[in-house]
């Protein structure tokens, strides 16, 4: 029998997709506040939340992100390539990492942090070598990095529960 979570998956990853630049432009005054920016990453929580809550690890979700990571570049950032990397990468590399690791809630939380300081990371440095921005990597940390870290743990904090529940009822 199929996992309804086949199904379930991506719903939510177009849920979050929308949800990204939905709340980005909702709460964009309190965001994009200058000198600081925060970037929400609904996409990368769910995936995240995908590659760790699937006991079966039947879900194509390197398809799904990489599909969802061409519709956000295209869509939102115009710099086509970046998150249609980005996020396999991240899925790879949860994949790699998840056999070693106890699953709960600060796990998670941690790998969630540090996924996104690597898809960050991964951003700025296309965005440095396509002369997208010019600004030094020290304020890159202080006005984009640490704002968005802040943000999405909370966001983060906030959905962990649901979203898990979510997964162990439809797994």
């Amino acid at each position: 029998m199929k996992s309804r979570l086949r199904i379930i998956f991506p719903i939510g990853l177009f849920l979050a997709l929308f949800l990204d630049g939905s709340l980005s432009n909702v709460f964009a005054g309190s965001l994009f506040r200058y000198p600081y920016s925060s970037v929400l990453h609904l996409v990368l929580l769910w995936i995240i939340f995908a590659v760790f809550l699937d006991d079966r690890d039947d879900l194509p979700i390197v398809t799904w992100s990489a599909f969802a990571g061409l519709v956000f570049d295209w869509y939102y950032t115009g710099v086509f390539g970046v998150y249609l990397v980005a996020l396999p990468l991240v899925v790879y590399l949860c994949r790699q990492i998840k056999p070693w690791l106890d699953l709960n809630f600060l796990t998670l939380l941690m790998v969630y942090i540090i996924n996104l300081t690597i898809v960050e990371a991964f951003v700025y440095a296309w965005y440095v070598m396509g002369k997208v921005v010019t600004s030094n990597l020290a304020d890159f940390a202080v006005y984009t990095l640490g704002p968005t870290i802040a943000v999405n743990l909370a966001i983060f904090v906030i959905l962990y529960y649901p979203v898990r529940q979510l997964y162990l009822r439809v797994n």
